[in-house]
């Protein structure tokens, strides 16, 4: 049976500030530019999902995206939409919230659920801006 990729889009909004604590304000401004303004700033982002797995010969499925979306707004955009990643996610404390640890978070929570619901979690992309996304598979 052939290998298929199949992608589910779920959507969030959340604020967040790039500052590294163990440097000062200026050199957090210097590296991080607006995304360092100490009021914070928001995305209107987009989580593509992509899970692989073989079609099952009696529905014609890989994985039942319902189920595929059940697990990523329950585990995941329920703790991110409308909050604050550096004060209010409970696995992102304590880290840089740059979209690219973001995505290797999700990850991290996303991959052995998706394995019980019978795929294999292929491919996170997180659009944080329409011109800027993060691409990561695991490795």
């Amino acid at each position: 049976m052939p290998l298929v990729y199949v992608t589910r889009r779920e959507r969030f909004n959340a604020a967040h500030q790039m500052y590294n604590p163990k440097w000062s304000r200026e050199k957090n401004e210097d590296v991080f530019g607006k995304c360092a303004n100490k009021n914070w700033h928001g995305h209107n982002y987009e989580l593509f999902v992509t899970v692989k797995g073989e079609p099952d010969p009696n529905t014609g499925y890989c994985v039942d995206l319902k189920k595929v979306s059940d697990v990523v707004k329950n585990e995941v955009i329920e703790q991110l939409d409308h909050r604050n990643i550096n004060l209010d996610v409970p696995f992102m404390k304590g880290k840089l919230a740059s979209t690219e640890i973001l995505t290797i978070e999700i990850w991290k929570i996303l991959a052995p659920l998706i394995k019980e619901i019978g795929a294999e979690l292929h491919e996170l992309k997180l659009y944080e801006s329409e011109n800027n996304f993060v691409t990561y598979r695991g490795e």
